[in-house]
């Protein structure tokens, strides 16, 4: 009769073993990104324009850019309030201050579209800010989140659709046939298919957000493109990491995507209410470079997109490239 011992190593292969102590890793990865990145959001550096008089402009700035914690990263505006808005509009400025000099209650400029949660922190900083100064804050959104789309987190929500898609598929080509493609011809398959998978995607989760569920606004077209492109990146970058790592590309690919991407993406805390760490990576990653594309064609006019999409086809362009030298090295 076979002993405990043997069972276990029968029941539990070697390779099984590695691979669950590699799921454990990654499940504490997952635990201390998320509550690292969102347990205690503050704002830092949010990027705010001030308009005001030029003999208090500038000792004004000085004293924002002063104040305990860095929360303002504040700049004088020329043009006035009109400048202002444009500059939020173009994703230049994340708020504005505008200074009455004949009352005692100024105007804050802010964009719910590109997250509410940072809306409401430039809000709460200025309104203790102003209050010491005996001042007043009225709150003006210039470019508001939809009916819709609660705290501005549809686009979010709707890129992490797409970066699901995007691995899921990728992990069910290699589940099907290997996860290293045997040539060339395969792998060129394998992207094909991704790709007309990719632009399925993106047109029904475009549909569903918007006509479907009126949660996102924009161009039905440039979120349609915007979604192809999510899954597409996503997609090939975890066909390249199979392609150099077998299965295990896999798990990588979800501790880029997932453990990393998504809480530093943007979508419930925007990037000035991130700790460093995650505002530092989350504009290079496909989820945050996703979810700032996605608000900038919803509210912005599609301002501000070209760094997005140029991050994206990175990853895109990179996850080919790799894979098919992968496929190559592998029938050499």
């Amino acid at each position: 009769m076979p002993s405990f011992v043997q069972e276990l190593r029968s029941a539990v292969t070697g390779r099984a073993a590695v691979l669950v102590i590699g799921t454990l890793v990654l499940q504490l990865a997952f635990i201390a990104s998320y509550v690292g990145a969102f347990h205690s959001p503050r704002p830092r550096d949010v990027a705010l324009g001030v308009v005001a008089p030029q003999q208090i402009s500038g000792q004004l700035v000085q004293r924002l850019d002063g104040l305990p914690g860095d929360p303002l990263d504040p700049r004088a505006v020329d043009g006035g309030e009109i400048a202002a808005v444009r500059k939020i509009r173009n994703r230049d400025l994340d708020a504005a201050l505008i200074v009455d000099p004949r009352g005692n209650t100024d105007t804050l400029l802010v964009a719910s579209g590109a997250g509410a949660s940072l809306a409401q922190a430039a809000e709460a900083v200025l309104t203790r800010a102003e209050a010491v100064e005996g001042r007043k804050v009225r709150v003006e959104d210039v470019a508001p989140a939809a009916a819709g789309d609660a705290r501005g987190l549809t686009a979010f929500y709707l890129v992490v659709g797409w970066c699901v898609g995007g691995y899921l598929c990728a992990a069910i080509l290699a589940i099907s046939a290997g996860a290293r493609p045997a040539n060339s011809h395969r792998a060129v398959i394998r992207l094909g298919v991704l790709a007309l998978y990719a632009a399925a995607a993106g047109l029904f989760g475009t549909v569903i957000a918007g006509p479907v569920l009126g949660a996102l606004p924009g161009s039905i077209l440039g979120l349609w493109g915007l979604g192809a492109l999510v899954v597409f990146a996503v997609g090939a970058t975890t066909l390249a990491l199979q392609g150099l790592a077998g299965v295990v590309g896999i798990g990588l690919a979800i501790a880029i995507v997932v453990v990393l991407g998504n809480p530093s993406a943007g979508g419930a805390y925007p990037y000035p209410l991130l700790p460093p760490f995650w505002n530092a990576i989350g504009p290079a990653l496909p989820p945050g470079a996703g979810t700032w594309s996605a608000r900038s064609i919803a509210y912005f006019d599609g301002n501000g997109l070209a760094p997005s999409l140029l991050v994206l086809g990175a990853w895109a362009v990179a996850g080919v490239v790799v894979t098919m030298a992968c496929a190559r090295v592998r029938r050499q």
